[in-house]
């Protein structure tokens, strides 16, 4: 993938909010206890900060992410509908900086920072990794 340089990046502005909804099921439970898995927490923060800027990137953009640090602090169990949100913290040019939280309800379950890198998507792409993608990977 080519990527960007500094120059290209978009004027994204801190305070961009993400949120992504994940219903816990037997799909993406931690089987041993029955409650949301850390990966499962974790993709929907990553689908939130993704949600938060690709409608304000150009449609040959898209961003991928590289870096998280997070804490699973409760459970959630199966049924529960666990609300991820990223906030856009801070840009430095192509690297973005989020600020991540998944509630269960009004309890936090997971909370953490999180980087993407926006990308040139190579031509012909037909899939800029959107939550909703069929392209995307499952937890």
């Amino acid at each position: 993938m080519t990527q960007p340089s500094d120059t290209d990046a978009p004027a994204l502005t801190p305070g961009l909010i993400g949120r992504q909804e994940v219903l816990v099921s037997e799909h993406n439970v931690a089987h041993h206890v029955q409650k949301i898995s850390t990966p499962s927490m974790i993709q929907a923060m990553e689908q939130a900060s993704q949600l938060a800027v690709l409608d304000h990137l150009p449609p040959e953009q898209s961003t991928v992410g590289f870096e998280v640090n997070i804490r699973h602090v409760a459970g959630a169990d199966i049924g529960a509908t666990v609300v991820a949100t990223a906030e856009l913290e801070r840009v430095d040019g192509r690297w973005l900086y989020f600020k991540v939280e998944a509630m269960d309800g009004d309890r936090t379950i997971g909370v953490g920072t999180h980087r993407r890198a926006i990308i040139t998507l190579p031509p012909g792409a037909n899939s800029r990794g959107g939550p909703n993608d069929s392209h995307t990977h499952g937890a």
